[in-house]
């Protein structure tokens, strides 16, 4: 999980958060095995601080998403916010270790928000996280990137998006967020060939990704805005299939819950 403790003292406030390994096998006592940081991000490291993003751009260095899969129990995949994507070795759940990171900002806006592993293809499908309304922290995306040495990720392409100029002034966000995550539940749809994401007032896009370097959008949903929504718009923020193939989508603020069924 992605975490804090009052033991953890940051050098920078902004860091204040870290992958948390937590044993559950007795759920009414929950006990802490294991905990990573960025190094050069807590007092006492070693090794110097990461260069921080310019003023007004610095949303941390910590993790915010995190994803381990039966495939592989020995990694976790984080989405590091301003650090990028980290894999992660927990092959020793009280000593995590870092394989690599992947970095693409600055001169990027930061928030890399979730990473899904495709193993039988060696991808990964990394999700930023737009933050500012209006399109101020254009471009956020959906990336794909060629993980076949896991020590050193390579993105390949990115997601399609309509021109940030057709909905910038829509109101509120524009921009990726979250992605269906492929959860190892028998309950959860699978695949490595639909990307499904929400993108606020983009709403909620579906893309084709049989040929990694060419992904093209074969479905989208942009509901109306919601009445009372505080930015005017419809602000799609989370996304979930069930093993029926029905879509699960939700507005950020005063827009509920939109239930739908693939046609594609």
């Amino acid at each position: 999980m992605s975490s804090g403790a009052p033991d953890f003292r940051p050098r920078h406030q902004n860091d204040d958060q870290f992958y948390q390994v937590i044993d559950v096998r007795n759920p009414s006592k929950p006990e802490e095995i294991g905990r990573w940081w960025l190094p050069g991000t807590a007092e006492g490291d070693n090794e110097a601080p990461p260069k921080r993003h310019e003023a007004g751009k610095d949303t941390g260095f910590r993790p915010h998403n995190t994803n381990v899969y039966p495939e592989r129990p020995d990694r976790a995949y984080l989405g590091y916010i301003d650090g990028g994507m980290v894999i992660l070795d927990i092959a020793d759940r009280a000593h995590p270790k870092m394989v690599s990171r992947w970095d693409y900002h600055p001169p990027n806006f930061g928030f890399t928000h979730t990473v899904v592993p495709l193993f039988e293809r060696d991808l990964l499908i990394v999700s930023d996280e737009c933050t500012r309304n209006d399109g101020a922290d254009w471009p956020k995306l959906v990336w794909v990137v060629d993980n076949r040495a896991e020590e050193n990720p390579v993105p390949i392409s990115t997601c399609p998006l309509p021109p940030v100029n057709a909905f910038s002034s829509r109101g509120g966000r524009f921009g990726a967020h979250n992605i269906h995550e492929n959860t190892p539940s028998p309950h959860c749809w699978h695949s490595d060939q639909i990307i499904i994401g929400t993108f606020f007032n983009g709403g909620l896009r579906a893309y084709d990704i049989s040929n990694a370097y060419q992904p093209k959008e074969v479905a989208a949903f942009v509901p109306p805005a919601p009445a009372l929504s505080p930015v005017g718009a419809i602000q799609l923020n989370d996304v979930f299939v069930d093993e029926r193939e029905i879509v699960y989508t939700v507005d950020r603020f005063t827009g509920g819950l939109y239930v739908m069924e693939m046609d594609f």
